[in-house]
């Protein structure tokens, strides 16, 4: 397991001149059948703004042939939001003056009993990034916890090592999220100014580490408006099709979500307009027709609810973003403010008035 080519790929899709594609550059990417990135990077172009349209409509052939109407439903768990990074764009950053908290075992066990009564059977647990405070054995057990009653258990914590990648994978987890946030390694180095996730490396090649644990599936994802999103979306994809050519049974899925107004967090350092967005999710479904695609409640409903079927093929739910709330008091404070505040029932009810099938479970644990 060696970076180099991944970084090759990455340095690639950075050094992309956006500027220098036009109308035919656009047309020739809608016409394969296969993007290259350099087709992906077309369809990110200012150009391809002008067609959206066609795009949205082989993004719908191509979502329904091979997701057919399902959209996925999930909902998180934050565990803890104890955190020893530096990280301007986060409200769980270690200087901020925020409430903290971890649930213990037993709270742990409650809130997973209160997601379940609210109809959910595919949970995704999160910690802030905090060894000590959230150790591996601490998030280990609540994998545990959460695959006795979940048919999909997913993990966004810290990146880590292989051996514990396999050990919360004997626990139950299915998939496990490493976002890189950018991919700019110099936006990243600003970004991130002290603990370990200031590792641009070690995070890069976290989902590597789950894979060859065993893990299912993997979330990868950049946080849009930290640095240029265009660049930073087609080194997603460069990201995505290396992990696809070296674990080709994988299940893997992009996430693109937008920077939120979080407590003690700076404000964007660019901003991605709805257009922008909806271009970024139909250029990622034409060039990974196989990947899951994720939207987070960071986006209003209206977009999200516009999206379903065009590419989104995963949404969350009923989210809290605080620590705990469900079954008993909120330990620690939310780490952004959603934009989308809907129950369950509610999304539920509008992916069906879109024509199109909420799924609740597509996996079964042997």
């Amino acid at each position: 397991m060696t970076p180099e080519t991944l970084l090759a790929a990455i340095d690639q899709a950075l050094a992309f001149d956006f500027e220098a594609v036009g109308p035919k550059q656009v047309q020739r990417a809608l016409s394969q059948e296969t993007l290259s990135l350099a087709d992906l990077g077309a369809l990110l172009s200012k150009a391809a703004l002008s067609y959206l349209e066609p795009m949205a409509q082989k993004a719908r052939v191509l979502t329904r042939r091979h997701f057919g109407l399902n959209v996925a439903l999930f909902t998180p768990l934050y565990l803890a939001n104890f955190c020893v990074n530096q990280c301007l764009y986060c409200g769980y950053n270690a200087h901020n003056k925020v409430l903290r908290g971890a649930l213990t075992l037993e709270e742990i066990a409650k809130e997973l009993l209160a997601i379940k009564n609210e109809g959910f059977t595919d949970v995704l647990l999160l910690t802030g990034e905090s060894r000590l405070k959230s150790s591996p054995a601490y998030v280990t057990a609540a994998v545990k916890l959460a695959a006795e009653s979940f048919a999909s258990v997913g993990l966004e914590v810290y990146p880590l090592k292989t051996p514990e990648y396999q050990k919360v994978q004997k626990a139950g987890a299915d998939y496990v999220c490493v976002y890189q946030e950018t991919y700019d390694p110099i936006v990243y180095a600003k970004a991130h100014l002290l603990g370990p996730k200031k590792d641009y490396l070690w995070r890069l090649m976290a989902l590597e580490r789950a894979l060859e644990a065993g893990v299912r599936g993997v979330g990868l994802g950049a946080l849009l408006g930290l640095a240029n999103f265009r660049r930073d979306v087609l080194a997603l994809g460069a990201h995505g099709q290396y992990l696809r050519s070296i674990y080709p049974e994988a299940e893997i899925a992009y996430s693109t979500p937008r920077l939120r107004p979080v407590p003690g967090a700076r404000e964007p350092f660019g901003e991605v307009s709805d257009a922008e967005l909806t271009q970024i999710i139909l250029a990622l479904r034409l060039f990974s027709p196989t990947f899951g695609l994720t939207l987070s409640t960071r986006e209003r409903p209206y977009l999200r609810d516009h999206l379903m079927g065009l590419g989104v093929t995963r949404l969350s739910a009923g989210v809290r973003t605080s620590v705990g709330g469900r079954a008993g008091q909120v330990a620690g404070e939310e780490q952004f403010i959603k934009a989308d505040e809907r129950r369950l029932s509610e999304v539920e009810a509008a992916i069906k008035a879109k024509g199109l099938q909420p799924v609740f479970t597509d996996y079964a644990r042997l």
